[in-house]
């Protein structure tokens, strides 16, 4: 009898082990989609999911084939496919330690054509790689993602050549492309071909609704960006006050680098002129008072309209030693959700932050989290010495699923209260296509949850990545009203230039909400306009009210502003306001007597909360010079360019070679290369005009 027992004791935990194995085990879900037809579809996306909540996703390859790595148990299985109807199989059993199989048959039109759906076990993958052939498959989402506006330069990106690929007419030995699964080949359309077809395309629902957000795309691809209304001529007279937020966001001249580099000319609303000035280092004097930065102007002939001047006002940070630095509690906020997928998406954040985290030292700490369908902490906050562990958490991180935004920085938010550094630098660093459709989207109610939890004192630094569903406008948004600053990286070198170059000045302020504030003499100054800002202009009581928010400087960082100034006497092309007013008389004191030009005002608080703010002042005189610096030089020339491809009503005279032709004298000096790079830009752009573009 005992015998008996131990034997039955024995079998039960040889059942038990197994069956503790086999609910721990992982199982595989393959198959095949395909058309009515039968043909493979290749870029479908394939979609497991748990009440609702996405668990993991694949994409399936030029065969039609995917194959999802899953915990055992019951799913429902999403196919989703541009142009096709969504298809969804529900109470799908996955068994562990088989190949558990689920074939798929798309429709265009009916989600009923398919009669039968067959789940079965194979004791064999069905999946067969041919290892003696290669191939890249381009799908039509992913063509929809690429700055293309026309096949020939859809041709050109994927190639690299502008007429040696072909779709259309080629011989049997020529290149062939697979464009949804479907094999296509031969010569490139003719542009008149091009022309006609574009007459005749009729828009997919899609694109309606892409060109429903922000800037119409002829290219029919989904990125937002905020309309921008140039800041027109003003009356001194009428209005000798103009307020202004600073900004020290560059991501706008990145982002148009993007376009260039893939020989295409960027949309005019992602042309922030203000953001193409700032990107770039001027030698400017480091402050030597007690205030964390140095004011600095300069007065010349305006090169685009010479009967006018240019003012430039320049703001110098004091630059800070990396070793100097105060500690910092980093939260890296990361968007793991499926539209970060690409290669220029989540590999290139997850490349940033290696970067960045080779900056950190011991006194630093780092936290991840990471959002999709849900939010979630990666890794807890971690010491920055600790940094083998923190890439290895960065390293682990895949794409999938949809996009629960505000979740995420909800969160983030929380683990940087959480372990708030009293006399540290407290910042959420959000990497992000900004393409949030889960739970708390619209831009509105974004930029409340950010205001609400910027109160706490930490700061926000906003990195964007990819093309195609790239949501500018609402990290612009995001960036301003998070007391931080936003860049765009579209390639490794700009990420060391964000996170190691600059790193103080993207990620440690020195000032918050600072202000800037000129007061014109109408006495010498008929009309003025702002070059840019224009989505951080200020009413005029705003300068002096502690709780307006504006923008941040970093350590070491600077800010450049362009005034275009119409001198008295002269007339205001394109002004902006009424006639004279009937009962006003013109007041004649000392000071506009005199020979001051404008009086600037600044105002500024410490990077802490509940900061009162400091007021500096600052007399500029109407004593042009008849040269421009070298500074003035850069600065007029990437304005010029940047009114150049907005075509804008005010770029007078000016020409890219006018403007080449400056760059490159205020290249001279280019330590990094980056303005011999702003010099290769405008060729680009000029070699890339049409008649609207070409400012003539």
């Amino acid at each position: 009898m005992y015998n008996f027992r131990l034997l039955l004791t024995a079998l039960l935990a040889v059942a038990t082990l197994a069956a503790w194995r086999l609910s721990t085990e992982t199982a595989t879900l393959q198959g095949q989609v395909t058309d009515e037809t039968g043909a493979p579809l290749a870029g479908v996306t394939v979609v497991a999911l748990r009440e609702s909540n996405m668990v993991k996703g694949a994409v399936t390859d030029i065969n039609g084939a995917y194959r999802l790595t899953l915990d055992p148990g019951m799913y429902t299985i999403e196919f989703r496919y541009t142009g096709y109807a969504r298809a969804t199989v529900e109470n799908v059993k996955v068994i562990a330690g088989k190949s558990n199989t689920l074939n798929r048959q798309m429709s265009a039109d009916n989600l009923n054509l398919l009669s039968e759906i067959v789940v079965s076990a194979y004791a064999a993958p069905i999946i067969q790689q041919d290892a003696t052939s290669g191939g890249q498959t381009i799908t039509s989402d992913q063509i929809r993602n690429l700055p293309t506006r026309n096949i020939q330069a859809l041709n050109a990106t994927t190639t690299g050549k502008s007429k040696d690929a072909a779709v259309r007419g080629n011989r049997s030995t020529g290149t062939e492309y697979y464009l949804d699964g479907v094999r296509v080949s031969g010569q490139a359309v003719a542009a008149e071909k091009q022309a006609k077809d574009k007459k005749a395309h009729k828009p997919m629902p899609e694109e309606v609704e892409a060109w429903k957000c922000g800037t119409p795309n002829p290219d029919h691809t989904p990125e937002n960006y905020a309309a921008i209304q140039e800041n027109a001529f003003l009356p001194a007279a009428d209005n000798p006050v103009s307020t202004f937020s600073i900004d020290v966001d560059v991501a706008s001249y990145a982002n148009l680098r993007r376009f260039l580099n893939s020989n295409q000319l960027p949309p005019p609303d992602a042309v922030r002129i203000e953001e193409m000035v700032n990107y770039f280092d001027y030698r400017y004097a480091p402050p030597a008072g007690p205030h964390p930065f140095a004011v600095h102007t300069e007065l010349a002939p305006c090169p685009w309209a010479p009967e006018h001047r240019l003012l430039m006002v320049g703001l110098q940070g004091r630059g800070i030693e990396t070793g100097q630095l105060p500690p910092s509690n980093f939260v890296f906020l990361i968007d793991v959700s499926g539209s970060m997928s690409a290669p220029d998406k989540l590999p290139m954040v997850q490349a940033s932050l290696r970067l960045l985290t080779d900056q950190l030292r011991a006194e630093d700490r780092v936290a991840l989290v990471v959002y999709a369908g849900a939010a979630g902490t990666v890794l807890p906050s971690t010491s920055g010495s600790e940094k083998a562990t923190i890439k290895a958490a960065i390293d682990r991180l895949s794409a999938g699923g949809s996009t629960a935004g505000a979740a995420g920085i909800q969160l983030a938010y929380q683990v940087a209260r959480g372990h708030f550094m009293e006399r540290g630098n407290n910042r959420v660093v959000l990497c992000t296509d900004g393409d949030f459709n889960v739970g708390v989207s619209s831009d509105a109610e974004l930029v409340r949850l950010i205001e609400k939890e910027r109160e706490s004192g930490v700061f926000l630094t906003v990195l964007g990545f990819g093309t195609g569903n790239y949501q500018d406008a609402k990290m612009q948004q995001l960036a301003d009203k998070g007391n931080g600053n936003h860049a765009y990286i579209d390639q490794a070198s700009e990420a060391h230039k964000v996170l190691v170059a600059e790193f103080g000045g993207t990620l440690f302020a020195i000032a918050k909400d600072v202000k800037l504030q000129l007061e014109f003499n109408p006495a010498r100054v008929a009309g003025y306009r702002l070059i840019g800002y224009e989505n951080r202009m200020l009413a005029r009581e705003d300068f002096d009210d502690d709780a307006k928010d504006a923008g941040e400087l970093g350590a070491g960082h600077r800010v450049t502003a362009l005034y275009e100034i119409v001198p008295a006497g002269k007339p205001l092309p394109l002004a902006k306001g009424s006639g004279p007013l009937k009962y006003q008389t013109v007041q004649t004191s000392p000071a506009a007597q005199s020979g001051e030009l404008c009086t600037l005002k600044l105002r500024y608080k410490k990077p802490k909360p509940n900061a009162p703010s400091t007021l500096m002042e600052t007399v500029v005189q109407d004593a042009p010079s008849q040269t421009m610096s070298e500074n003035l030089k850069l600065a007029a020339a990437t304005a010029s360019f940047g009114m150049l491809l907005r075509n804008s009503p005010y770029k007078g005279n000016a020409t890219f070679s006018t403007a080449l032709t400056m760059a490159k004298e205020a290249a001279q000096y280019d330590p990094n290369g980056y303005r011999k790079e702003l010099c290769t830009l405008i060729e680009k752009a000029q070699a890339l005009q049409s008649p609207v573009h070409a400012g003539k």
